[in-house]
């Protein structure tokens, strides 16, 4: 009887022996990496996409001070007035406990006078794990803090 290597039992059998538990754990490290390489870029974009809400928020604010500075002579002086209906105030909503839409961060003013404010957004809940941009403001001349391009970006 003519065996060849391909049919011979001892052959084929080694060649189904499985995996091997040192194959098993390698593969298992490499998802362990990968995945946590991808929570990490996830977590990265949720940041920067509620900094984006803050920026927008503050961004509305100044155009609307201008406009009921171009009616009134003076700057919006309180929250109450930012998010009260035009003329009497700016109409910006904000969300509540005075938050950015999305809840992720704190709007207040630092300076507010007839001829002058600083309106802040002030990083609150999760996105306080934001150690680049944890506040965020801007004044009546378009001065934005801090001026570190990515956190405006």
């Amino acid at each position: 009887m003519n065996m060849s290597l391909v049919d011979h039992p001892l052959r084929a059998r080694a060649g189904a022996r499985g995996v091997t538990l040192i194959e098993l754990l390698i593969v298992l490290v490499i998802m362990a990496i990968l995945a946590t390489t991808a929570v990490t870029s996830y977590r990265n974009y949720i940041m920067r996409a509620n900094r984006t809400d803050a920026r927008m928020t503050l961004l509305a604010i100044q155009v609307a001070q201008e406009k009921f500075f171009l009616q009134n002579n003076q700057y919006a002086q309180t929250l109450a007035t930012v998010t009260a209906a035009p003329p009497a105030g700016l109409g910006v909503g904000l969300g509540t406990g005075n938050t950015t839409p999305n809840g992720s961060y704190i709007i207040s003013f630092t300076v507010a006078t007839p001829t002058a404010y600083t309106v802040q957004a002030a990083a609150t809940a999760g996105q306080a794990n934001d150690t680049h941009c944890p506040t965020l403001a801007i004044d009546q001349n378009g001065t934005r803090t801090p001026a570190a391009s990515e956190c405006w970006r």
